[in-house]
Parts: C-alpha cells; structure tokens; sequence
C-alpha cells in the first residue's frame, strides 16, 4: 500500500487543480516566478515517478 501513495497524490491533485487556473495564478504572480514554479513542479514529478518505479533507495 506504501508503494502506491505518492501515485494517489499525484492523482489527486490532478483531479482537484484545473490548469487553466493554476496556470493563471502562476503567470500573474510574474514570468520569473511562474518559470520557476514551472520547473520545481516538473522536478517533483520526475521525482515522484522515479520513486514509484524503483529509484535508488
């Protein structure tokens, strides 16, 4: 059950956050904050997914 965790998370917050605001509240923040949102958020993703499918311990 442990393994399956970060998957429902990210299901979750895909569900429950509509893009088109997100990106919006993003974008009006400033252009150097939504980048950097932008890449910590992909970050994240690349992380969690490495972590589901046998990353390093």
């Amino acid at each position: 059950m442990k393994k399956y965790t970060p998957l429902a998370l990210v299901a979750l917050l895909c569900t429950t956050l509509t893009s088109c605001d997100l990106i919006t509240g993003i974008f009006e923040a400033g252009m150097w904050t939504g980048i950097i949102v932008v890449v910590i958020v992909l970050a994240l993703i690349i992380w969690l997914i490495s972590k589901v499918f046998g990353g390093r311990d």
